[in-house]
């Protein structure tokens, strides 16, 4: 779960009884603070794959922006069906789209078997409404490092899309980007497209590097897993002087894998824990 998670899940169990459905505030979400419900309206739904579809919430005021910095996500929140007390169902989503454009919110929702938020966000239609809340952020600072490596396994790429979106927009940030996302199926590469624009852009900044477990016959895609020699590779071995910040992202599994303290893939390449993000 993303980290600052857990605190809000807790507050919001027991407050969404009273106030989930209340009529929100249109104060952008970083004035309204992370402890407060904003309800918003779907506006479009478009499949971006056999699994994933592109959701447009309307912000309460279509005025003002999310105020959100990059890194930021936020937790949905609703009521199942039925009599009586219900357990809220809570969720964290990653914005993708630009923090700066008013009026609007886009998240990009894998649906996963028995998942039941994610079943619930594919069901919306425009029209449809739900809750969401802040959940505190990483601050990411531009040039705070010289070079990020964003690892992704499946739909954990959308804090890295909306991160490396975030960087690579900036004049002022000169960061460099390597990209490796770790996916099922060539159809799982469902940002392929955007990310090589971003890369033929931006050549001496961003690499990507994808890796399938279960590629179609005749891909041109790399069959595997994020491995120690995939992020060798790729040019992510540690360096001395600690200049590269590595984010993670993925299933348990393979963050488990990558991040185990002293014995994970990140501290067999030389990383220390201060320099490793988990969302």
């Amino acid at each position: 779960m993303h980290k600052g998670a857990t605190f809000a899940l807790a507050t919001a169990v027991g407050v969404v009884g009273a106030v989930a459905y209340s009529k929100t505030s249109k104060t952008p979400f970083s004035v309204i603070g992370p402890l407060s419900l904003t309800r918003m309206t779907l506006q479009s739904s478009e499949l971006l794959n056999h699994n994933t579809k592109k959701l447009r919430f309307a912000l309460p005021d279509s005025n003002t922006r999310t105020g959100l910095s990059l890194t930021s996500a936020l937790l949905s929140v609703s009521l199942p069906p039925g009599n009586g007390l219900r357990t809220p169902v809570l969720r964290p989503y990653t914005p993708t789209n630009d923090p700066n454009e008013p009026g609007y919110v886009e998240f990009m929702i894998k649906l996963y078997p028995g998942g039941k938020q994610s079943t619930l966000m594919h069901s919306l239609k425009p029209g449809d409404t739900l809750s969401f809340m802040r959940i505190p952020s990483l601050g990411w600072k531009p040039n705070q490092y010289e070079h990020v490596a964003l690892i992704a396994g499946g739909a954990g790429i959308t804090p890295m899309y909306q991160l490396l979106h975030g960087i690579l927009s900036n004049p002022d940030d000169k960061t460099r980007i390597t990209l490796v996302w770790g996916v099922n199926t060539d159809e799982d590469l469902f940002l392929k497209e955007e990310f090589a624009a971003l890369e033929k852009s931006h050549p001496q900044r961003f690499k990507t590097h994808y890796v399938v477990s279960n590629p179609e016959q005749g891909s041109r895609f790399k069959k595997g897993y994020v491995t120690k020699e995939l992020l060798e590779q790729a040019g992510l071995k540690a360096d001395n002087n600690g200049a590269v910040k590595v984010l993670v992202c993925g299933p348990p599994p393979m963050e488990k894998a990558l991040t185990a303290r002293g014995s994970g893939i990140l501290a067999q390449l030389g990383y220390s824990a201060s320099q490793i993000h988990q969302y």
